[in-house]
């Protein structure tokens, strides 16, 4: 225990400068000691301030202290000087490369507890005793050991900022408050702390409430979704029964059909095979009775001729049809056309009543209606990557970058037949069908035109039936270099302003509307469509200039 003190007082006999035991020990008038030689060095360094500060309270003085030798404190030096100090121990926690060491520990320092910001310095267990004993001490303020201490002095004059400047919301210090900042709204940094201390708090209470108001919309969001799930699972597990019942009448009237169609050809074979049966042995008994005239008129027995002429010579008349010959064969072909006339009355029924079907599902939302969006970002959410079908290209339309971008050229390429491929028109269909809410951008250079279309639009025929924009089937935006006009079912709509080389295209599917817009941090919009949507829609492009034209689709990030 007694080396323990001595080692204490060893290290409290230390200059906070030199780091080192004191010698010529002078005290200046806040208390604290040095060197005679450091703190003389330190202040012949402020001689041309005005003023003298203590290295470690940073106490200013206007006139220079007389420095005189601490006689009792040189005593005590020596008696520390006469002590060996005792080997550090190993368990002590000293300051490694990322710690923030004492600032009052000689040799191996100790990793700092605290920091004062009074005291501008960080103290180890030992060195923070004061703080915690002597009352002039209690009064300074400990934060958590930081690096940051020197963030609190002034880079100008050296001196703790103690003060807020309200007109250039910094810190400054006494010296900065009569200098630059003279005549700005100034408090203390304490005082101007416990205000924003306020507002913090107003601030705190205002994410806490947002927190829990936001913990109240996931609740409602998870029970909608929960609802939402109930609801398609139920919609799903009625449908297939309903679809179940419809595909078993099917089946039943298929069965039924079958079975008239195969007992009227069972009725009817038998009866053709039992003529055929009574046609043979008609032939058979005349096959006979011809062998017998035969044998008759062969007889020379003249008396036996004509006993047996009476009961040969009779021909008994066939009860048969005579008409099988000439009646036209009658066959199944009006059951044929009768059931394909229901096929195409119950295509017809199930086509209609399936728009139907999925209008009423894409109707169905969790969230409520969204507002449209206004900024790019906002549109960024509900983009969608987009590729072209193959499938669809015209021969003269060059597919590139991942089916991303169409090049019009005068060259046929080499693409399969297919059933879903532009014949005459230089078109392109996307692979996929868009619903609900989506954002796309496309790029062009040339003559083109953009659209969305419904995937049953003609492949093969005239303009007005195959051409996008020109039918009722698709809606599309003619992009030149001298503008953009909107059309639908041949029906034209100028659109105003310049034209965009990049055009940002929204579909509310559900909403029925759609969107273009010149792309830019707001969003500027060319032209708005409202209508009603009843399938899925396909981007595409349509190509007619055969000076090679290009459109792509932008790939969003």
């Amino acid at each position: 225990m007694a080396q323990q003190g001595i080692q204490f007082d060893r290290e409290n006999r230390s200059c906070s400068v030199c780091l080192d035991l004191l010698k010529d020990p002078v005290t200046i008038p806040c208390g604290h000691s040095y060197c005679m030689s450091c703190i003389s060095d330190c202040w012949d360094e402020e001689k041309d301030k005005d003023t003298y500060s203590c290295p470690q309270c940073r106490k200013t003085f206007t006139q220079r202290p007389v420095l005189v030798k601490n006689t009792i404190l040189a005593e005590l030096v020596e008696e520390v000087k006469k002590v060996k100090p005792q080997a550090a121990s190993p368990d002590l926690p000293y300051a490694g490369p990322e710690d923030m060491a004492c600032d009052y520990c000689s040799g191996k320092r100790l990793k700092a507890l605290k920091s004062c910001l009074v005291c501008m310095a960080s103290y180890c267990e030992q060195h923070l005793q004061p703080h915690y004993s002597v009352a002039l001490l209690k009064k300074h303020k400990l934060v958590e050991a930081t690096f940051k201490l020197q963030e609190n002095i002034c880079s100008h004059h050296e001196e703790v900022m103690k003060i807020y400047c309200r007109t250039d919301h910094k810190c400054i210090c006494s010296l900065c408050s009569v200098d630059e900042h003279k005549g700005h709204d100034m408090v203390s940094a304490a005082a101007e702390t416990a205000e924003k201390q306020k507002e913090l708090k107003v601030s705190q209470q205002k994410i806490q409430q947002r927190v829990q108001d936001r913990k109240r919309d996931i609740k409602v969001l998870q029970q909608r979704v929960e609802a939402f799930n109930l609801s398609a699972d139920e919609a799903v597990k009625d449908s297939e029964k309903t679809l179940t019942e419809l595909i078993s009448l099917i089946e039943k009237i298929c069965s039924e059909v079958t079975q008239q169609i195969r007992s009227q050809q069972k009725t009817q074979v038998t009866e053709a095979t039992e003529l055929e049966e009574k046609l043979q042995q008609e032939i058979t008994d005349l096959r006979r009775k011809d062998a017998e005239l035969e044998k008759l008129s062969q007889t020379e027995d003249h008396l036996h001729f004509l006993n047996n002429y009476p009961s040969l010579s009779g021909l008994n008349e066939s009860t048969g049809p005579l008409s099988i010959s000439v009646c036209p064969l009658s066959s199944f072909k009006d059951v044929t056309a009768a059931v394909s006339k229901l096929r195409d009355k119950l295509q017809a029924v199930l086509s209609e009543d399936w728009v139907k079907i999925s209008s009423a599902v894409t109707k169905v939302e969790v969230l409520p209606p969204q507002p449209e969006p206004t900024t790019r970002a906002d549109f960024m959410r509900y983009s969608r990557s987009i590729t072209l079908d193959p499938n669809t290209a015209q021969k003269q339309l060059l597919l590139s970058d991942s089916n991303k971008k169409a090049t019009q050229l005068l060259v046929d390429q080499l693409y399969p037949s297919h059933p879903d491929r532009f014949i005459l028109w230089r078109q392109v269909l996307s692979k996929d069908g868009l619903t609900g809410r989506c954002y796309w951008e496309v790029k062009w250079s040339g003559y083109i035109i953009m659209a969305v279309a419904y995937k049953e639009i003609s492949r093969t025929g005239t303009r007005d039936e195959c051409g996008f924009g020109f039918n009722e089937k698709s809606w599309s935006l003619e992009c030149r270099s001298s503008g953009h006009i909107f059309r639908h079912n041949n029906i034209e709509t100028a659109v105003s302003g310049p034209p965009s080389s990049t055009i940002g295209v929204y579909l509310d599917h559900q909403a029925g509307t759609l969107s273009y817009y010149r792309v830019s941090d707001t969003m500027t919009l060319l032209h708005r469509v409202q209508t009603t949507f009843t399938l899925p829609l396909y981007s595409g492009f349509w190509l007619p200039d055969p000076s090679g034209s290009t459109a792509e689709i932008c790939e969003l990030k």
